[in-house]
């Protein structure tokens, strides 16, 4: 090993702390140490290479190294980089709400610059319990919000968030919030068959809003896939039918988009498979194709006027962030969203999902793998020990710790969330390399999950 790059990763081990990360667990190891991106693939120190199948955590909707969007950077930064966004505007930030507003589903009309997922899920929380407490009902402050669902790390985000796993040792910290089950149809709690029932799991919903509704300021959701909480994807009915329910009663609908938007779907945004709009939409992750951090909160008319008033009633949202509104960030998510449209990512997905969706095919028949989950450029394999009785596998084993692992001797990069094994692809794959990832994965799945899954019965 070159002594340079050995030394910058004692370096890494010895004052870096990396997220999610049990950091004894590279005691004896090293993180990977990347030097350079290009399309789809991941170039390290060692001259080894690898395939971004889950898009560095979903936000490389272009892949990397995308030199329309740096000009796009640059040109910004030869100008200014950052202003203050209270009392004073620019462009970037006019000419992307603008977009934002054209390309999101009809009726949202204002947009809320913050910096991450987190943040625009903060702001969209703070929104609607001030949204009713300008409309004189202050008892309105609680939320709904669905098992296995995730929406942030920060302690709004975690408050309506049902993956308790990454929360447990914060439970004292957060706001108590209504929960209702997962639309989780592999595990369904009432014993239904997927495409065989009426939403069962939807009557906790009508029970809490017939006796709460007066207490509830609004329900979170991830639209049609569960994200961290397994890629759980559920039916667009079942969406339907929550939202007209919840719009029978004075509740708002808040849409996290975080993980959905910007065509991972198979449409630009899941909202776009439904009849109904929702009141507020957070963005973020591909927004800016990962090059730098922004979101946006985006509200209705109705929302927004609730704010607008003479300053002396205090009806003004008091949130911000230093870096609201960045100019680089507004900049790199103008070109990314100009990049999809122009080079028609959205509409050319068929063709590619077609392809992609015959190599899922030879996995129902697998002996681990218990169900398999797809949507647009997401596909999830949920591994089971038992595929008859559906039994996991024992968390001491840590099976998604060993593929994390083994996956990067064969060029692809998983990273499962518990059992699931996914992939979250970029809209700019090419059939060619869908072909070899899926192929390279074939051969993975065959020798190596096999004696993964094998040494843990």
């Amino acid at each position: 090993m070159n002594n340079k790059v050995t030394e910058l990763l004692e370096l890494d081990r010895k004052y870096v702390w990396h997220p999610f990360t049990q950091m004894r667990d590279y005691e004896d190891r090293y993180h990977v140490p990347i030097i350079r991106a290009e399309g789809m693939k991941l170039y390290d120190a060692y001259g080894n290479y690898y395939y971004d199948t889950i898009s560095s955590w979903w936000c490389k909707v272009l892949g990397h190294n995308v030199k329309d969007i740096q000009n796009a950077m640059i040109e910004q930064m030869r100008n200014y980089e950052h202003i203050m966004f209270a009392g004073f505007t620019h462009e970037p930030a006019i000419k992307l709400a603008q977009k934002l507003i054209e390309i999101t589903p009809r009726g949202l009309e204002h947009v809320f610059y913050s910096d991450n997922g987190s943040t625009s899920v903060e702001v969209a929380l703070k929104i609607a319990v001030q949204y009713w407490a300008n409309k004189g009902r202050k008892d309105k402050d609680r939320f709904v919000f669905l098992e296995n669902g995730y929406h942030g790390d920060t302690l709004g985000a975690m408050s309506v968030s049902g993956t308790s796993q990454f929360f447990e040792p914060y439970n004292s910290l957060l706001f108590d919030s209504f929960m209702i089950p997962s639309p989780y149809c592999y595990r369904c709690k009432y014993d239904k068959a997927e495409g065989d029932c009426n939403y069962e799991c939807l009557a906790p919903l009508r029970d809490i809003l017939e006796t709460n509704h007066d207490k509830i300021a609004a329900i979170i959701i991830e639209p049609l896939v569960q994200a961290a909480g397994g890629m759980i994807v559920y039916p667009v009915e079942y969406l339907d039918t929550l939202m007209k329910i919840v719009k029978q009663y004075d509740v708002l609908i808040i849409f996290d988009e975080i993980a959905t938007g910007f065509g991972r779907t198979g449409k630009l945004f899941a909202s776009e498979y439904l009849d109904e709009s929702p009141d507020i939409l957070c963005v973020s992750k591909a927004l800016t194709n990962g090059t730098l951090p922004l979101a946006a909160t985006i509200v209705t008319d109705e929302i927004y006027y609730a704010f607008y008033d003479d300053y002396l009633k205090g009806k003004t949202f008091f949130h911000g962030h230093t870096f609201t509104a960045n100019a680089i960030a507004c900049s790199a998510a103008i070109k990314t969203i100009e990049l999809i449209e122009k080079r028609r990512l959205v509409e050319k997905l068929p063709q590619k999902l077609r392809v992609m969706n015959e190599y899922i095919e030879q996995y129902k028949d697998f002996e681990f793998v218990g169900d398999i989950r797809n949507i647009g450029t997401i596909v999830a394999f949920e591994l089971v020990k038992n595929k008859k009785t559906k039994e996991r596998f024992k968390k001491t084993k840590r099976i998604s710790w060993q593929i994390s692992l083994s996956s990067l001797n064969y060029h692809i990069i998983l990273r499962p969330l518990g059992d699931v094994l996914y992939f979250n692809l970029p809209l700019c794959i090419e059939i060619s390399e869908i072909k070899e990832i899926f192929s390279i994965f074939e051969k993975y799945a065959s020798k190596e999950i096999r004696n993964i899954c094998n040494g843990n019965c």
